[in-house]
């Protein structure tokens, strides 16, 4: 049985897939403030090991957890609104590239297994 990191369509899907994320991301006002002091192509490439971690692929991720990697962003007013905004862009996101909608879902389940770890409750 396939991954969900292969019916994705592996390392190739989930580049493409973190940079447009990352264009809607910063595009959209509501949520792009988190992102001033942040070097993008730092937060991309961690971006695209986690994903790929957590999507069933290649364990290269050795960034902080979701706790610590999110709280100063806690402190800057993040809150359960923004975390559906993300997980709307990366669904939208997954969409535009064609993932299937059970991947898309199961993307969804994903992120929202970490909501608490990341809003820090």
């Amino acid at each position: 049985m396939a991954t969900l990191f292969e019916s994705l369509g592996g390392a190739g899907a989930v580049d493409a897939a973190v940079d447009i994320f990352y264009r809607k991301m910063l595009a959209d006002e509501r949520v792009s403030h988190f992102f001033d002091d942040t070097n993008m192509e730092r937060q991309a490439a961690k971006q695209k090991a986690f994903l790929t971690m957590v999507f069933g692929g290649p364990n290269h991720y050795t960034g902080k957890d979701m706790r610590e990697g999110h709280r100063h962003l806690v402190k800057r007013g993040l809150n359960d609104t923004h975390v559906d905004i993300v997980i709307a862009h990366l669904g939208a996101t997954l969409k535009e590239l064609g993932a299937a909608e059970a991947d898309i879902a199961k993307v969804a389940t994903i992120a929202n297994s970490v909501r608490d770890d990341v809003l820090d409750r």
